[in-house]
C-alpha cells in the first residue's frame, strides 16, 4: 500500500494539481485512522512528500481560503477568523452509500445551478461513495445585503445547501422512485424504511444526507487519494457523470487533466443563485448554525524498521567514511526517523557509526545536528537518490538489484518494498 501511496503522489502532475488548489489554504494530512496537526499547508512537492514519508494518505483542504492559514489557532472566534479569511468556496456533499443514487443527486443539483444560470461549476468525484459539487468565490458577488462575501461564511453557504435541497427535492424524488421501490431504496442505503418515508412519501433528503458546513470545514482535494479505498478523488467532466465508473479513479488508470474549483472564471456568475438562496431563506425563517471544525490530531507511530531492510547506500555509510560524513549525518538522521526510530536509538547509532569514521566528527557536532532535528515538528526526507551532492558524491551509491528493479527514488522506498514483499510470501 505504501508504494502505492509513495508512487502517486511522487508524479508532477500530481504535485502541481494539489499545490494549485492548496494556495490560500489550509491543508493538513490525513493518515490511516487521523489527521495531522492543524493548520498546515503545502507550499512545495517536498511538503506533499514529507507528509506521505510520514504515513499521510490523503490531504485535505479547507473550504475558506486564508490570508495566512498558519495564523489560525485553536479557540478563534468568528470575527477574528472573518478578518483573516479572503474568500470561501461553494461545495455540496451529497453523502449515500449508493453510488447510482448519488449519480442522480449529483446530477439534479446540477440542474439547479444550470436553472440558476450558474456555469462556473465543478463536478469532482470524492474517491469514495459520492461526488464534490462546487462552485469557487470568484463566482460569488462581492457583497452580499451590502457586507463582503469573504465574512459571510457560513451562513451563506448553509442557507444556500437548504435551498438547493428544497428546489430539486421533488425532482430528486421523482428520480429515486423511477430507479427503485421505497423498500428496495431503504435496503440499498442501508436505512429502516420508516427513517426515509413521511406522510408526504419518500423523503430524498433523508435517502441522501447532504449536511451544512461549519467554520474550518475540510474537504478531499482534488487528486489526492482517498484514504481508505485509495481511490484517487477525481475532478470529472459534469456530462460524464451517469458513465463514470470508479475504476477510472484507480490511480494507474488517472491522467490529471480536469480542473476543480478554477479560479478563472466568469466573475459573480453565481450571483442570481445566491440572491434567490437568500430570499427563500429569509420567507422561510432558514437558521443558521455556527461550528468550529477542529480535528485533535492523533498520529500513529511507525513501527521501528530493523537494519536487515535497509538499502545498500545506509549500510555503506554505517561502515565509517573518510569524506562525506556531515552530509552522511543529514542522510542517517532523517532517514533513521522516517524508519520509525526514536532520537534515543539514532543518537547511539551516530556514536556507533562514528567510531569507524576517518577522522571522526566532533560528538558535540553529532548532538547539535540532533538537537535541531528534535526541534522540528515533522520528520524531514533524505535527499533523493539522484541528488549527486550526495550518495554519488560520497561515493555510497552501489545500487543492487532490488534498487534497478523497484525503481528506487529515496531510500525510504527501499525498506517499505521489502516490507511488502515479505508480507506477500515473495
Amino acid at each position: 500500500m505504501r508504494e502505492k501511496i509513495w508512487n502517486w503522489y511522487s508524479r508532477e502532475s500530481v504535485q502541481k494539481a494539489l499545490l494549485e488548489v492548496s494556495r490560500n489554504r489550509e491543508v493538513v494530512p490525513v493518515f490511516q485512522n487521523s489527521f495531522g496537526k492543524r493548520p498546515d499547508i503545502l507550499q512545495f512537492p517536498a511538503d506533499i512528500m514529507q507528509n506521505v514519508a510520514e504515513g499521510a494518505i490523503s490531504f485535505h483542504g479547507s473550504l475558506e481560503r486564508w490570508k495566512n492559514p498558519m495564523e489560525l489557532k485553536p479557540g478563534m472566534t468568528k470575527e477574528q477568523m472573518d478578518e483573516i479569511r479572503i474568500g470561501w468556496d461553494v461545495l455540496i456533499d451529497p453523502d449515500v452509500n449508493d453510488f447510482e443514487i448519488a449519480k442522480i443527486v449529483t446530477k439534479e443539483i446540477i440542474e439547479v445551478f444550470k436553472d440558476h444560470g450558474v456555469k462556473s461549476y465543478f463536478v469532482k468525484y470524492s474517491g469514495g461513495k459520492s461526488f464534490h459539487i462546487a462552485i469557487p468565490f470568484e463566482a460569488l458577488p462581492e457583497k452580499i445585503n451590502f457586507q463582503d462575501s469573504n465574512k459571510l461564511y457560513p451562513e451563506i453557504l448553509q442557507k444556500l445547501i437548504e435551498y438547493v435541497k428544497w428546489y430539486c427535492k421533488d425532482k430528486v424524488r421523482e428520480e429515486l422512485l423511477a430507479l427503485d421501490s421505497p423498500i428496495n431504496i431503504s435496503k440499498r442505503v442501508g436505512k429502516n424504511l420508516e427513517e426515509i418515508v413521511s406522510e408526504e412519501g419518500l423523503e430524498p433528503f433523508k435517502v441522501v444526507s447532504m449536511d451544512v458546513f461549519g467554520l474550518r470545514h475540510l474537504f478531499r482535494l482534488p487528486y489526492s487519494l482517498h484514504e481508505k479505498t485509495l481511490l484517487v478523488s477525481l475532478p470529472i467532466k459534469p456530462e460524464r457523470i451517469d458513465k463514470f465508473e470508479k475504476e477510472e479513479a484507480l490511480p494507474e488508470n488517472v491522467k490529471v487533466s480536469e480542473k476543480f474549483l478554477e479560479t478563472k472564471v466568469k466573475m459573480h456568475d453565481a450571483e442570481a443563485l445566491i440572491i434567490e438562496a437568500l430570499d427563500w431563506a429569509a420567507r422561510h425563517k432558514v437558521e443558521t448554525k455556527l461550528i468550529v471544525e477542529e480535528v485533535t490530531p492523533i498520529r500513529k507511530k511507525i513501527k521501528k524498521i530493523p537494519e536487515d531492510f535497509f538499502p545498500p547506500c545506509i549500510k555503506k555509510i554505517f561502515n565509517g567514511l573518510n569524506d562525506g560524513r556531515k552530509r552522511s549525518t543529514f542522510i542517517l538522521i532523517n532517514f533513521l526517523r522516517n524508519m520509525g526510530w526514536e532520537f534515543d536509538d539514532i543518537s547511539k547509532k551516530l556514536e556507533d557509526w562514528n567510531e569507524k569514521n576517518f577522522p571522526k566528527l566532533r560528538t558535540n557536532y553529532l548532538r547539535t545536528q540532533i538537537r535541531w532535528h528534535m526541534r522540528q515538528e515533522r520528520n524531514l526526507l533524505p535527499p533523493n537518490c539522484e541528488n549527486e551532492n550526495f550518495y554519488i558524491s560520497i561515493g555510497v551509491c552501489e545500487p543492487d538489484e532490488f534498487c534497478d528493479n523497484r525503481k528506487i527514488k529515496n531510500p525510504i522506498n527501499y525498506p517499505f518494498k521489502k516490507l511488502k514483499l515479505r508480507r506477500k510470501g515473495k
